[in-house]
């Protein structure tokens, strides 16, 4: 994407750039919009993830002392020791 973004707004390898104010500003509105493709769908994503995992750590509840938040593939909790129930 990166690639695409630069090749779009410049010229070949970037040693050629628009010179006229017009091209600048098109080229500058364009790279702000094809960076902004990256970013808003990974930030999106990044977010919707780390809920996810969240979300299914607080559901591993240790059964002798209460204690959440015990990794999916964990076997014992993580504060008392004892064994957890199979999900």
């Amino acid at each position: 994407m990166y690639w695409t973004v630069v090749t779009i707004t410049t010229v070949g390898y970037g040693d050629i750039t628009p010179q006229t104010p017009l091209g600048q500003g098109i080229a500058a509105l364009t790279m702000l919009i094809g960076y902004s493709i990256i970013a808003i769908p990974t930030g999106i994503l990044t977010a919707e993830i780390s809920h996810e995992m969240v979300r299914t750590r607080d559901l591993r509840k240790c059964s002798n002392c209460g204690k959440k938040g015990h990794d999916n593939d964990a076997e014992y909790c993580n504060h008392c020791g004892s064994e957890l129930e199979k999900l």
